[in-house]
């Protein structure tokens, strides 16, 4: 399965996930749904996010120019809001997968799709 089948059929297929990408830790994007504009800059942020949250407390997450409002995380998920809609990111060890869910999804069916296949990968080795 190719990257972008991943993003396709895992991630947009689930009907809980509106935009997402898959990206290595360097910040390169291995795929990405269409229309999702993130750049590398805003890939790196969120990435050094996981080991620094203070990062990402002070300023938020800005994914596509869009500014989140960062709510919590961990070593290994990011999560933040804006109004109804929200990111869901879970870093794995080589890749980081990155969602935006929209009103009505809930975070919690956001985090379900997006760490299912976060552990998946994980056993894959990424």
């Amino acid at each position: 399965m190719s990257w972008q089948d991943y993003v396709d059929n895992q991630l947009l297929a689930s009907q809980c996930i509106t935009k997402a990408c898959i990206a290595g830790h360097d910040g390169n994007i291995w795929a990405q749904s269409n229309g999702f504009e993130v750049t590398k800059e805003e890939l790196a942020k969120l990435i050094s996010g996981f080991d620094q949250q203070d990062l990402l407390t002070s300023s938020g997450v800005t994914l596509a120019g869009q500014r989140y409002i960062y709510l919590s995380g961990t070593d290994r998920v990011v999560r933040a809001k804006l109004g109804r809609n929200g990111v869901h990111c879970m870093k794995t060890t080589q890749a980081v997968i990155v969602s935006i869910y929209e009103d009505p999804v809930q975070p919690q069916q956001a985090a379900s799709v997006v760490e299912k296949l976060g552990d998946y990968l994980i056993t894959c080795g990424y």
